[in-house]
């Protein structure tokens, strides 16, 4: 060895030895064992029609011009109590709706799928889905959903708060996590998954690190709460307003739906309720709905039940 030759010291040769992994694009080795819960993607076959499948089929994209047939499933069957953490990384704001999560005792297959989640598949016995708030759309939100022992499917978002999303899912039988890539929502990103357990954390198998995410690429046409049609969506031609774009869920043919001025919610009092409902009243914004529904279950004007 020359003289003038220097070793790398321990630090300096793990941080060589993991730039050199990075650069030829190979993850560290890793072998599954009783502690992991095996790779964890969306299903290659079972993919909505405007869906398009990148990074090894963890990053699931819809297409821009549709805000429906955006369906997806995970590849594998989920554990109860399996936390599947999502990240978004592209939304279109023009639309009404944002993402569906929820499960399915239907393996899934390369058979045409429905070009929604709600109410196309949960009105068939063995799926389960609910809607998660238009709030937790934006790009770079990560997410949390998974079921319980005793069939609730429970949501956590980017502030900790943890949510009941649904009741009444099958745990006897085997389970499939269903995301629908719906609305405002364009593209999100499987981050892997993990389970609480007596003996420590069991996690899924890691995955090699993703980009990061740039807002550029969505479209946050959203003004203090209002939509405002994008160029896209208003060309020279077309007299089509933004209101012409429904979420199906909440269409302006409901007879339910006032058509009086939006007032501020009852909670924040920041943002402007939104949300109408089962019992008629419109008086809580996106984000607070989410939490009432969780936390108390009725609605804080006439502590009937919100179903």
């Amino acid at each position: 060895m020359h003289p003038l030759t220097r070793l790398p010291k321990n630090s300096e040769f793990k941080m060589m030895k993991k730039l050199a992994r990075e650069i030829m694009g190979t993850a560290s080795k890793h072998t599954c064992g009783c502690r992991c819960l095996g790779p964890l993607t969306f299903h290659t076959e079972a993919v909505g029609d405007k869906v398009t499948l990148t990074h090894g089929a963890r990053c699931a994209t819809r297409a821009l011009q549709t805000f429906r047939n955006g369906l997806v499933f995970s590849n594998r069957r989920v554990r109860i109590g399996e936390r599947v953490r999502l990240r978004v990384d592209r939304c279109a704001q023009h639309w009404h709706g944002a993402l569906r999560l929820g499960f399915t005792t239907v393996q899934p297959t390369c058979s045409p799928l429905p070009d929604l989640a709600i109410p196309t598949l949960t009105d068939t016995p063995g799926y389960w889905a609910a809607p998660v708030p238009e709030v937790y759309s934006l790009p770079g939100t990560e997410l949390q959903f998974w079921v319980t022992s005793r069939g609730v499917v429970m949501f956590k978002g980017p502030e900790g708060q943890e949510y009941i999303l649904l009741e009444g899912v099958d745990v006897s039988k085997h389970l499939w996590a269903l995301i629908d890539v719906y609305g405002q929502t364009c593209t999100v990103v499987l981050l892997g998954s993990k389970k609480k357990g007596l003996f420590g954390v069991r996690k899924s198998c890691p995955c090699p690190a993703l980009p990061p995410v740039s807002p550029e690429n969505s479209c946050l046409c959203i003004s203090k709460g209002r939509p405002r049609p994008s160029q896209g969506e208003r060309g020279p031609s077309s007299t089509r307003s933004l209101e012409d774009v429904q979420d199906p869920c909440h269409s302006n043919t409901d007879p339910h739906r006032t058509e009086e001025p939006l007032e501020d919610c009852v909670v924040c009092m920041s943002q402007e309720a939104c949300v109408l409902l089962s019992c008629g009243h419109r008086c809580l914004c996106g984000f607070c709905a989410g939490r009432v529904r969780g936390q108390f279950g009725k609605c804080p004007l006439c502590r009937l039940p919100i179903t």
